[in-house]
């Protein structure tokens, strides 16, 4: 029992001579090894001024926020009963808008999606297949009104002949 406590006694005592003495193990390695190169130092004196330049920025507009919002919290509170209507039917209708736009997007997208299934189940025929029987039919209804203000033409007044719109 002595000799634990004489243990004891010079562990306590190691431990107040390195706490008075030099850096313990633990200070020595949370301390770097090296000195930082002159581009750290360079790097630390140019971009501590700036930091603190911007949170006194950052500060300063938090402040006037905080005194924007206490002066205008009473006209606020005045004009809620015009404000919160006027706030929520914006907010509804920008809702609205959204939701169109998104129903939009998600039509389109579906529409797309099943046309190409179709396409791919072979039963829709290709786009310059469809793209021709455009054309020949558009080009058919065309020839075709073409011939018929043309017999009109020659029913009416013919060629030198008067037309119904002539005295």
């Amino acid at each position: 029992m002595a000799e634990h406590r004489h243990d004891q006694e010079q562990r306590f005592q190691q431990q107040q001579q390195q706490h008075r003495g030099g850096p313990t193990d633990l200070t020595k390695s949370l301390l770097p090894e090296k000195r930082p190169s002159k581009s750290q130092v360079l790097a630390v004196v140019t971009l501590l001024p700036a930091g603190g330049i911007l949170l006194l920025l950052s500060g300063l507009t938090l402040a006037g926020t905080l005194v924007g919002l206490a002066l205008t919290t009473p006209l606020f509170v005045i004009c809620s009963p015009v404000l919160v209507p006027a706030a929520l039917t914006l907010a509804l209708a920008v809702a609205g808008f959204l939701a169109s736009g998104a129903f939009g997007v998600t039509a389109l997208s579906s529409l797309s999606w099943a046309v190409n299934c179709v396409r791919r189940s072979g039963m829709l025929p290709g786009p310059l297949d469809q793209a021709a029987r455009h054309v020949q039919e558009a080009t058919g209804q065309i020839g075709q009104k073409a011939r018929e203000v043309g017999q009109r033409a020659q029913e009416v007044g013919g060629p030198g002949g008067k037309s119904p719109g002539r005295s």
